[in-house]
């Protein structure tokens, strides 16, 4: 009876250790919908709109565990609030923003960007279930159809003003090199007008033998 409840208490410390082990958080990005979907094994769901890089300011895709965990987290580099931060790669975290109205396109240097309640959710799953059994995987990419001011401002004025902007620099460069063409032919010396000027001299009398003056001897000319 003994050896029965021995192997009855390892079955039960074993399912208890399958349980742990697969008891997680599974967030999956995709940044091509800007959208976020987190799971956990105890049946939780969610489904949130993101900012991820925009232009020049990739979000690193691949599959990461959270590195650290930081409640309150301020960027000194980009001079931002990072508020219920979860780093997975460096630099790189997963945090709320106050740049809701952004949010569901691309806006952000790299980092994932949630609304703040959002982020707080997730924080509290990755401290409940630990950093070891959460796994982030982010997959996709951008369209690279807009502009990046247009990616972090989505007014159709903006992207307008933007292009009117565009075209007047566009303008000035051409002035500019029309006035130094212009200079440049200003200072370059006018050979047809010298030379007009060095047959314009008056002519030489008829009894003028060149210009060199000139004597007579009594051995002629000297």
């Amino acid at each position: 009876m003994r050896r029965v409840f021995g192997i009855l208490s390892v079955l039960f410390l074993s399912l208890v250790g399958i349980a742990s082990a697969e008891a997680g958080v599974q967030v999956r990005v995709d940044i091509a919908a800007q959208r976020m979907q987190v799971t956990t094994t105890d049946g939780e769901i969610y489904n949130w709109a993101i900012s991820s890089g925009r232009k020049g300011f990739r979000s690193p895709n691949g599959v990461y565990r959270p590195t650290r965990l930081e409640r309150s987290w301020y960027s000194r580099k980009y001079g931002g609030a990072m508020p219920y931060a979860v780093f997975f790669r460096g630099g790189y975290a997963i945090h709320g923003t106050t740049a809701v109205g952004a949010l569901g396109r691309p806006a952000s240097h790299g980092c994932i960007r949630l609304h703040p309640a959002n982020a707080a959710k997730l924080f509290a799953l990755v401290k409940k279930h630990g950093a070891g059994s959460t796994r982030i995987a982010l997959n996709g990419a951008a369209s690279d159809g807009l502009s990046q001011f247009a990616r972090a401002g989505g007014s159709k004025a903006k992207i307008a003003k933007a292009k009117s902007h565009s075209k007047a620099t566009i303008a000035q460069a051409k002035a500019k090199q029309k006035a130094a063409a212009i200079a440049q032919q200003q200072r370059t010396p006018n050979w047809d007008a010298a030379r007009d000027q060095l047959f314009m001299r008056p002519s030489l009398p008829a009894d003028a033998y060149g210009y060199q003056p000139y004597r007579t001897g009594p051995y002629g000319w000297r």
